[in-house]
């Protein structure tokens, strides 16, 4: 299932929610160039990046919810800071968030995506995953059992945004297939802004780390499907988090891609993720129809246990990869 939205369109009862929110400058207006900042950046609902450890002190009763809404608060505020003082990365233009909660217990309350959004001064869509309510977690691969799930009590929920400091001309949540996780849908958030006389369109995707590499191409394949019918001839970025967490799901999903006239200029095997001294590539970004001038990894940066991805691109060259890492 995939609904649209117009920038007119008001929220639908009937349908997922597609939220938007404005706190880009009114009078913003781009530089009369081709070339954009994108970042991809799995935030884990700003609880940081110990993983492993923290699940550990859960599972022995150490807990300290009341620490909670300030230390999102403050990871918030250090990921913004990642974002905007240039020491890492370029300052973006389009961010992509995955697991950016919204007022949810494990996020002490908080809406990530919109107060990253309002602390960056961008503008942002976000749509929730709409965890089911009762549906109890179960276990898999013993390196997905360290998460902090959502409760079942729990009135937020997780899901996918796109910040963007252009106006967005269309938004669209793309619902995939699931088959082992009822109790996390996953989703894609799609969203459009123009660069001078071309519409670029953005796809942010949030893999299921617990589907079968099978089962992953079939959520990626969703994506492309809708990609396709809304207009597949123009510029297209399509990123996120992956979960490519072994082997065969990276070149799997790198030969997929690339299949469809997708490239990347991230080599496979390029670290994005870690826990402890486990270090895996993750996150991606894939373009089609604009050149990449050139791309990076943003370490270190202790917000989540991802790392943001990013890349320049220039509409205004031919398709393809022009450089390594920035």
């Amino acid at each position: 299932m995939s609904i649209e939205q117009s920038p007119l369109d008001s929220d639908t009862k009937a349908e997922p929610e597609i939220e938007r929110g404005d706190f880009a400058p009114r009078n913003f207006t781009a530089e009369q160039s081709t070339k954009i900042v994108i970042a991809t950046f799995n935030i884990r609902y700003a609880v940081g990046s110990f993983l492993i450890t923290g699940s550990l002190f859960r599972r022995i009763g150490i807990k300290r919810p009341a620490r909670r809404p300030r230390l999102i608060e403050h990871n918030i505020r250090q990921a913004a800071q990642a974002f905007t003082d240039g020491r890492r990365m370029p300052v973006p233009d389009v961010i992509a968030l995955q697991e950016a909660d919204r007022k949810t217990l494990r996020a002490g309350g908080r809406h990530v995506a919109r107060e990253m959004a309002e602390k960056l001064r961008m503008n942002y869509v976000h749509t929730a995953a709409e965890v089911p309510h009762g549906e109890p977690p179960k276990s898999k691969q013993w390196y997905l059992d360290f998460e902090e799930h959502i409760s079942g009590e729990d009135t937020g929920d997780t899901g996918v945004a796109i910040l963007s400091r252009l106006p967005f001309e269309k938004i669209s949540r793309i619902d995939l297939p699931w088959f082992d996780c009822p109790w996390r849908p996953r989703l894609a958030l799609g969203a459009s802004v123009r660069i001078v006389d071309k519409r670029i369109h953005i796809y942010n995707a949030h893999i299921d780390p617990h589907a079968s590499t099978h089962q992953q191409l079939a959520q990626h394949e969703a994506i492309l499907a809708y990609a396709e019918e809304s207009g597949g001839d123009g510029p297209i970025v399509l990123l996120g988090d992956f979960n490519t967490l072994t082997s065969p799901s990276r070149f799997a999903t790198r030969s997929l891609l690339e299949a469809r006239g997708f490239q990347t200029p991230l080599p496979t095997g390029t670290a994005t993720w870690r826990a402890g001294l486990y270090r895996l590539h993750a996150d991606w970004i894939f373009t089609r129809g604009v050149c990449v001038t050139r791309w990076g990894v943003a370490r270190p940066l202790s917000v989540s246990d991802h790392w943001p991805v990013w890349a320049e691109i220039d509409l205004g060259k031919e398709d393809g990869i022009e450089s390594n890492a920035g």
